[in-house]
């Protein structure tokens, strides 16, 4: 140990004999005062099959800090389970629990003067705030994810949550029994563990990988199987070699290379759109300068390697068996698409951690494509701008057979009339849904639009509608749709100034979002227009709508307060 533990601030010297005493309360000896404090920011909770599974994992990696000599301190940090909470006012606490996440680990971190930090957490929201949280405390620190869902099956299918969101539109359709309707329900969700597709869980988790902040192969492995204890275990002690080092922190792994690596893996597996917020936002905490235009500019040079749901056919499960983040890294850094020298939480780079990684995927899987044979040339995070999105927006771009659209608007102010609308079968081929005042003021929240666009799947619509919003989607949206449209409706955006009919463009070759409205016109209707009232004014939905920010900048909430 090269330098003075942080926790000293509160073990060493006689005025400190109080504080000492209530770690006695606790069974400390007086020995342990030596050794590194170490929290375990545990997001283990029966709210949800992500997190159900994560108290055997942070008793893991407790184990693993008292191995390795550490005094480890559980602490909680909650979830919202996105999967429950979508389609109702509750998923707009969703993207709001990322912040309360991120404020948990650094109000403890730094409150208690902990000299490291092992994150644990399964659904979405947990890996960008316990990122973030442990950038703003920077100590050394190490993300533990709770691991994915093994698939569900029914009539000879893989199931997961969002067959069943397909499903609801299939019914509606009446394209779908009700004997195959509720069996799908029962079926698709079989185990703990978060999502199984790569959907935003499984993207943030190989961007935390791919970033160093997490060990090798961790971010695909499933929640049930006991690799992921194992991994857990050896989490903890990788923490404290890094405490006991001299103190490797995250600012020392999340610099501007490590987030290009990120971004280029989340190309080559067919991310989530929303890794571009929350990469955004981690970036932001990192203080390390990175735009909207960087992803654009990555995915013009970085293939999709790997035919993952939502669009594709494997779920995270099956990447592992493949290869893992690993392969697809070791592929990407062969090709010249990553950098080698970042260096990771285990003291190693990236280069050192792939010397025995195979350049080639196994010929005897299809789920990881060579660099020659990709499944698109091009990534598939596609930054589209125009009059209705001058600061930009973010669209899933590969894959479709209609990568242009020109049609009417049909305009919804929440996501429930839009949601219903779809159901009554009144939205018809050629339609271009807008829903509004859902973005990060708006909601406030900018909640995720998986019912109606899996709606709009199942009723056979999925590439024949399009849907733009100043909210978000899930990562288990595909179709044309595009998101986080900026400047939001309701500071004024133009989005606020669709009207029913109007005529819109899609144009996914050309980066484009258009508006069939001239100046004058769209002129008259800003003078004409006024922000609607506040859905909040108390609590914390009322904060968030205050201080966050635009989309395009990751939607934070202290960007302003310098």
């Amino acid at each position: 140990m090269t330098e003075k533990l942080r926790s000293e601030n509160i073990t060493v010297g006689a005025a400190r004999a109080p504080n000492r005493s209530m770690f006695y309360a606790m069974g400390y000896r007086k020995s342990d005062f030596r050794n590194p404090m170490i929290g375990i920011a545990n997001a283990h909770s029966t709210i949800t099959p992500c997190n159900s599974g994560l108290q055997r994992l942070a008793d893991a990696a407790i184990e693993g800090v008292r191995a390795a000599g550490g005094n480890p301190q559980m602490f909680g940090t909650p979830t919202i389970a996105d999967g429950m909470s979508m389609g109702t006012e509750g998923m707009k606490y969703s993207l709001v629990s990322r912040e309360v996440i991120a404020d948990c680990v650094e109000t403890c971190v730094q409150g208690q003067w902990m000299d490291g930090v092992v994150t644990v957490g399964g659904c979405d929201k947990n890996m960008p705030g316990a990122m973030i949280g442990m950038l703003r405390c920077n100590v050394p620190g190490i993300f533990v994810y709770g691991g994915t869902i093994l698939p569900g099956h029914y009539k000879g299918r893989d199931l997961n949550i969002v067959s069943v969101f397909e499903a609801v539109g299939e019914h509606a359709a009446g394209r779908m029994s009700d004997a195959d309707f509720d069996a799908i329900e029962q079926c698709s969700v079989p185990t703990s563990g978060s999502c199984g597709g790569m959907y935003t869980a499984n993207t943030m988790s190989s961007a935390i990988e791919a970033m160093g902040m997490s060990l090798p192969y961790s971010s695909t492995m499933a929640n049930v199987h006991e690799e992921k204890v194992r991994s857990a275990r050896d989490s903890g002690q990788a923490l404290l070699a890094a405490v006991r080092a001299g103190g490797l922190k995250p600012r020392d792994i999340v610099n501007r290379k490590a987030l290009e690596n990120a971004i280029a893996v989340i190309m080559a597996i067919g991310g989530s759109t929303n890794a571009v917020l929350h990469l955004l936002a981690i970036a932001h905490a990192a203080e390390v300068p990175l735009t909207i235009e960087d992803f654009e500019i990555i995915r013009k040079r970085t293939p999709v390697l790997c035919d993952l749901k939502p669009s594709g056919k494997y779920v995270a499960t099956d990447l592992h068996r493949a290869g893992g983040i690993p392969q697809v890294m070791k592929i990407l850094l062969e090709a010249g698409l990553i950098h080698g020298d970042c260096i990771t939480i285990n003291g190693k780079t990236v280069a050192e951690n792939l010397n025995d990684v195979s350049a080639t995927p196994s010929p005897e899987q299809d789920v990881i494509r060579p660099i020659d044979d990709p499944m698109y040339a091009h990534g598939h995070l596609a930054i589209l701008k125009g009059n209705l999105a001058p600061d930009g927006s973010v669209a899933k771009i590969t894959g479709l057979k209609n990568p242009s659209m020109t049609g009417p608007a049909r305009v919804f102010d929440d996501e429930q009339s839009a949601l219903q609308a779809i159901l009554d079968g009144r939205i018809k081929v050629g339609d271009i849904m807008v829903l509004r005042y859902l973005g990060p003021k708006g909601g406030p929240g900018m909640p995720e639009m998986l019912a109606p666009t899996s709606a709009l799947v199942g009723a056979g619509l999925g590439e024949s509608v399009g849907l733009i919003t100043d909210g978000r989607f899930s990562g288990g949206t595909w179709g044309m749709v595009v998101g986080h449209v900026a400047p939001e409706a309701m500071v004024g955006g133009a989005i606020a100034l669709v009207r029913e009919g109007d005529t819109i463009t899609i144009d996914a070759p050309s980066l484009s979002l258009h508006l069939h409205v001239g100046n004058e016109e769209l002129a008259k209707r800003r003078a004409a227009w006024t922000p609607p009232a506040k859905r909040y004014t108390r609590g914390v939905l009322a904060k968030f709508g205050a201080l966050v920010g635009s989309s395009h900048q990751g939607a934070v909430l202290d960007a302003d307060l310098s």
